[in-house]
């Protein structure tokens, strides 16, 4: 029997390293002996996988940021589904990213019903469209949950759902070096650092930056040792090295998961957009301000389906605003310069939320069996043909709040 061929699509670079850590796990669970095909970024191309076209072309979020690419985004769709039926793999593992891999999937279900579909990242049916339990019913063969109160919810519409654990776990982000990170960039002892991190979509960092740089202009006289590290991605590296050319404060950028960790290691607070991002610094127990701004007719639409208090997970897990969010109106460089300035200078703020994640983190599934590795369980017992040996033990997390989402009532 030749080795299992598995076709995966991440279209971010979250789902980059989601699809990377996969990849390995894969090949340390079959001894090598897997193959792989399909479409991601550095990371995953790294793990041995060509990727059909470049990843980038999927960085894209919000409606209006969206329309000027459908054509590609059509093209790359029907390019995708072509090369799936062409391949016919075992498994095709779509990775987040719904906008083009639900796209594709459907398409995949409609011509070749037999190829298996595992969706990598449960969509948040808890905070907002729970019609779309029903949709991914209709489509996937099964799904693979990163947080412990999601099976259910797909369960019920007949969808074999696992919870696998979040992936952010097993990046190092806790493990950074400071004086690794000091020492190579020639910092004085009584430098400040702040991370400041604009995101991963060109739409944020053009959003963000303006307003971060402004937001660092405010602290610095009270702040004059203070010092910008900004870790990016190659998705929009050239345009944030454009962008802090000229900030007027010692400003470093560091691409890499190893200079990222160590400069949150060595950083007193961030600057960070929503996303994944927020929840490294948590496991980093770097006290951290979350920011975000989209188009203005982009959150109207949104904010009539959002039905949760939060945007931050480690806020939703706790119920509580732990972590700062300043959020469209709310983002700006005066709202931002206080709630960063009093991480900075007040201890006990910084105590508070070092303390407040510890929690969270086991409830992501730090300490157990990587979230990686048994996602590969469960991927590689569908492509064998074995559904119910991808059902894993059922465990869950002691019974807390985190168990369910904190629901906001909307009209």
């Amino acid at each position: 029997m030749s080795d299992p061929l598995i076709f995966l699509i991440a279209g971010e670079p979250s789902g980059d390293a989601l699809g990377a850590r996969l990849m390995a796990a894969c090949k340390r669970l079959t001894g090598g002996r897997v193959r792989f095909a399909g479409i991601g970024g550095e990371k995953m191309v790294a793990e041995g996988l060509e990727s059909l076209f470049p990843m980038g072309e999927l960085t894209l979020f919000g409606v209006f940021e969206l329309l000027p690419h459908l054509p590609n985004l059509l093209r790359r769709i029907d390019q995708t589904v072509a090369e799936i039926l062409r391949l016919r793999p075992d498994a095709v593992v779509g990775i987040d990213s719904p906008g083009f891999t639900v796209r594709v999937s459907k398409r995949v279900k409609a011509q070749a019903p037999d190829i298996p579909l595992i969706h990598y990242v449960a969509p948040t049916v808890w905070a907002w469209k729970p019609k779309r339990a029903a949709k991914y019913a209709a489509i996937y063969d099964h799904l693979l949950a990163i947080l412990p109160f999601e099976p259910p919810y797909f369960e019920k519409e007949g969808l074999p759902c696992t919870f696998v654990g979040h992936s952010v776990v097993e990046g190092g982000a806790g493990h950074g070096d400071a004086q690794r990170f000091r020492e190579a960039h020639g910092l004085a002892p009584d430098a400040r650092v702040v991370a400041v991190l604009p995101g991963s979509r060109k739409g944020e960092v053009s959003r963000l930056l303006p307003d971060f740089r402004a937001t660092l202009e405010r602290l610095l006289p009270s702040h004059p040792g203070l010092v910008a590290v900004v870790p990016t991605v190659a998705t929009v590296r050239d345009r944030v090295a454009t962008e802090v050319a000229g900030w007027p404060m010692p400003t470093i950028l560091v691409e890499g998961d190893g200079p990222k960790y160590d400069a949150f290691a060595a950083a007193e607070a961030a600057l960070a957009a929503s996303g994944t991002v927020a929840l490294e610094l948590a496991l980093a127990r770097l006290p951290t301000v979350i920011a975000y701004r989209l188009n203005p007719v982009t959150v109207a639409l949104y904010r009539r389906l959002i039905r949760v208090k939060y945007v931050n997970l480690v806020n939703l897990m706790l119920d509580r605003m732990l972590v700062p969010e300043l959020l469209q109106e709310d983002c700006r460089p005066d709202r931002l310069a206080s709630e960063l300035g009093r991480l900075l200078d007040d201890p006990a703020a910084r105590a508070a939320q070092i303390d407040g994640v510890v929690e969270v983190a086991r409830w992501l599934g730090q300490g157990g069996t990587p979230p990686s590795e048994r996602a590969a369980q469960v991927v590689l017992a569908v492509a064998a043909g074995q559904p119910d040996k991808a059902r894993l033990d059922k465990t869950r997390p002691d019974k807390t709040k985190a168990q369910e989402p904190a629901w906001e009532t909307r009209p």
